[in-house]
């Protein structure tokens, strides 16, 4: 009888509620009005060629490469962030090595070093979700292959500061570390001017999130020449599919887009952390395109917000997120909408004025 291997078993699965998901969506931190519009043009211009032919990465990889200011060799454009972590898993670790991870964080780091036959080494944050880099350093072994980060974290929106980043990374020579950017455009700190000068660093974008291209799934993974060239090892040749090569060019491009949508939702954060506050419900400071919010019935919540025709995400199966939701921010429009909607749930649950502050 056909069995997958034990470690395939053995792995946690991951199921994101999507179905049905009709309304305002604040509940998968996606860019909540669309891409840039030259990326539309762009689609409406395609011709059959490009479904007909393999896609060709390069080019592309040119482009992106020189808006961050790298070189090509220093980049692999990937299949949403998703597929970096894999990569990274299949390249450096063997069955029995160890992965560390800081928890509440992101599910498929785990789900992918598990896959990998990892041992996980999960250190939980520490107060107020706090980057624990003692603790972290302190269970560093010769064992260890791969710690991930992401920051600003999901779902706390949390950030881990240069320094202790650097920490790891001294502290462990030896292994893969991995730095998730997904949120950076809503923060700014970015480890990405680090990766020549540290050959263990890797550093993960995506333009799933700012940029709306989360349909498209296209990441960036950015590391050390030498260690990139034993990650395009394990890559498909043809792992990004043309119709996102053909659009990202445009979206990278169109930086003035970018940036109104990035200012308009850094308000919008500001906006829900003020009310938030005045309404007596604990959350946590957010880096990010979200904020997280302790709640005093998270279940109950997530469904009067889609009764108004608001998608929030109940995140209380996270490691000390209990009761707690996340709400992504979009434009002023949305964020007047999720506001008044967020007033009237408090009041018909009971739970503003009453609830702990931060």
């Amino acid at each position: 009888m056909l069995n997958p291997r034990e470690a395939v078993r053995n792995l946690p699965s991951y199921h994101p509620p999507l179905a049905g998901r009709e309304g305002l969506r604040l509940d998968f931190n996606e860019n909540t009005v669309g891409c840039s519009p030259r990326v539309l043009e762009r689609l409406r211009q395609l011709g059959p060629e490009p479904l007909v032919c393999y896609p060709e990465r390069e080019p592309v990889e040119a482009t992106v490469a020189a808006f961050l200011g790298i070189a090509p060799p220093e980049l692999l454009l990937t299949n949403g962030v998703d597929e970096a972590i894999h990569l990274l898993c299949e390249t450096y670790l063997e069955p029995g090595d160890e992965a560390m991870i800081v928890v509440p964080t992101y599910s498929m780091y785990r789900i992918y070093m598990m896959a990998a036959g990892a041992h996980v080494i999960a250190i939980p944050a520490g107060a107020d979700f706090s980057f624990p880099v003692d603790d972290l350093c302190s269970r560093i072994t010769p064992r260890t292959r791969l710690i991930a980060v992401a920051n600003p974290n999901n779902p706390t929106g949390t950030i881990a500061a240069v320094k202790d980043l650097r920490q790891i990374l001294a502290a462990a020579p030896d292994a893969a570390v991995l730095v998730d950017e997904a949120y950076f455009e809503f923060c700014g700190q970015s480890m990405l001017g680090a990766c020549r000068e540290v050959p263990n660093l890797f550093v993960a974008r995506t333009f799933s999130k700012a940029y709306g291209l989360a349909g498209l799934r296209i990441g960036a993974l950015i590391g050390d020449v030498d260690q990139m060239r034993a990650v395009r090892r394990v890559s498909s040749p043809y792992n990004v599919n043309a119709v996102a090569l053909a659009c990202l060019p445009e979206a990278v491009r169109d930086q003035d887009y970018l940036r109104q949508y990035v200012s308009e939702v850094c308000e919008s954060r500001a906006r829900l952390e003020s009310a938030l506050e005045a309404s007596g419900i604990q959350f946590w400071p957010s880096h990010a395109n979200f904020v997280l919010a302790r709640v005093a019935a998270a279940a109950s919540f997530v469904e009067q917000m889609r009764g108004k025709g608001i998608l929030v995400r109940n995140r209380s199966g996270d490691p000390g997120c209990e009761d707690c939701v996340r709400i992504t921010l979009g434009p002023r429009d949305h964020t007047d909408r999720l506001l008044a909607a967020l007033q009237e749930t408090f009041e018909t649950l009971g739970i503003a004025q009453g609830a702990s502050r931060r």
